[in-house]
Order: structure tokens, then C-alpha cells, then sequence
């Protein structure tokens, strides 16, 4: 008896003509185009969510895209199943972009300001632990003035006793025209005096400074010593640092 070889149901792709492969393309790609109908055309292409809002006039607007009227105040953007996805703001005018980001700088230097005064209160505690150790450092400050002072007292005595020969010599020409030479000399020294004379008045003047600064660090000092959190203390009583001497 002869065994006849059955086919499993369906067409074999072998023996399948041509033609009704092709014709089977052309079906799924109808099915295809007929899911992708223009209401997903539209939602594939449009921002997403549903954007909704109140208009002027108390309307409840809706729309699968930002609603031009009421680019003036926020919509709320709603997912699918009407839960809340974000909001969007209303369009600001330039008067109003431009104070909002004159807030935002202004905001920006407020928190850099407050950032820096808690890093300069914590190197304060830091460097002076005590009030023993500021004192240390204020009158090394101090110093370096005081010396120069010195300097500048010790180079006007040099000048005076320079002076006097010129000046016994400048007796002895009374009533004669002096020689220019010695004119000379005698309002060289007294320029060089008046120099070191100003000179001493600005030392003393920066003796005032750094005691000022000093005494308002020290006032600054007291209140974190006490427990004041860093940054917390006004920034109007914060000590400006003396450049080259801190």
C-alpha cells in the first residue's frame, strides 16, 4: 500500500504562487493603513496630553495642543485617564520676563551672598578660635603700621640735623643773594620733611582702619563664639578683610 505525504493545514510558502503572497502583502498593509487612521496621525504628531483651561469669559476650553487663548494663564496638561501630567505657564509679556528674571538674579546674588558669609564665618572660627588669638593678629596688623611710623620719625630727625648746616650757612649769605646750590639742597630737605610728615599722618590713619576692622571682626566674633549658626549674623556688621595683612 502506497503512503500518501499530507500537507499540514494551510499553504505551503513552496508551492504558494506568487500572486498569492503578493495579495496577502497587500492586505496587511490596507489593515495597517486602517489602524493608523488621522485621529492617531494627529496625536502622533501632536505635543501630548490634553490641554485644558478657563478663557477670559469662563469657558472650559479643551484642546490636544497649547490653547492660544489662554496663553495669558497656566493650562493643565492631563494624561489619557484625565490624571494631571504637568502644567504649563502662561506666556509672560516682556515687562513681565523682564521682572521675572531681575527676581531671579536678585534671588541668585542672595544665595551666593549668604553661601559666602557662611564660608568666611566658618574660616573665622577657624582662625581665631578665641579672643586671645585675635588679639595676636591684630596687633601683627598693627605692627607692620607702627614700624613704618617709626621709619618715617627716624627720617625726619635725619633731615633736621641735614637741615642745620644748610641753615648756618644760609645765615651767612643775610642780605646777599644766596648761592643756588644751597637753595636747593635747603628746599630739597624741607620736601623730603613734608613727605615723611605725610606720610605719618596716613600710617596713623591706617592704624584707625585696621583697629575699626578689627573691632567690628571682633564684635562678629563674639556672636559665633556664642552660638550664632554661620551666615546667620547681618552681613551689614561683616568685617571686610585687610588685604595682605588677613
Amino acid at each position: 500500500m502506497s503512503l500518501q505525504r499530507r500537507h499540514p493545514v494551510g499553504l505551503d510558502a513552496r508551492r504558494t504562487p506568487r500572486g498569492a503572497v503578493l495579495a496577502a502583502g497587500l492586505l496587511v498593509g490596507l489593515a495597517m493603513c486602517a489602524a493608523y487612521s488621522p485621529v492617531r496621525a494627529q496625536q502622533a504628531t501632536s505635543p501630548g496630553g490634553i490641554y485644558t483651561c478657563v478663557d477670559d469669559k469662563g469657558n472650559q476650553l479643551r484642546s490636544d495642543r497649547p490653547i492660544a487663548q489662554c496663553s495669558d494663564r497656566e493650562q493643565r496638561v492631563l494624561n489619557r485617564d484625565g490624571s494631571l501630567k504637568r502644567i504649563l505657564p502662561a506666556t509672560l509679556t516682556p515687562d513681565e520676563r523682564a521682572a521675572r528674571d531681575a527676581r531671579q538674579r536678585r534671588e541668585a546674588e542672595e544665595r551666593a551672598a549668604y553661601n559666602d558669609a557662611v564660608r568666611r564665618d566658618r574660616n573665622l572660627k577657624t582662625r581665631f578660635p578665641n579672643e586671645a588669638a585675635h588679639t595676636r593678629a591684630r596687633e601683627s596688623a598693627l605692627e607692620a603700621v607702627r614700624m613704618a611710623m617709626r621709619a618715617s620719625q627716624e627720617r625726619i630727625k635725619e633731615l633736621e640735623a641735614e637741615r642745620k648746616p644748610l641753615l648756618d650757612e644760609a645765615e651767612f649769605y643775610r642780605g646777599r643773594q644766596m648761592p643756588s646750590r644751597l637753595k636747593q639742597q635747603l628746599e630739597a630737605n624741607e620736601t623730603s620733611q613734608a613727605a615723611q610728615r605725610e606720610l605719618i599722618q596716613t600710617q596713623e590713619a591706617e592704624v584707625i582702619r585696621i583697629n575699626g576692622i578689627y573691632d567690628a571682626e571682633l564684635e562678629h566674633l563674639r556672636k559665633l563664639w556664642k552660638g550664632a549658626p554661620p551666615g546667620s549674623i547681618s552681613l551689614v556688621s561683616a568685617p571686610v578683610s585687610e588685604p595682605g595683612t588677613r
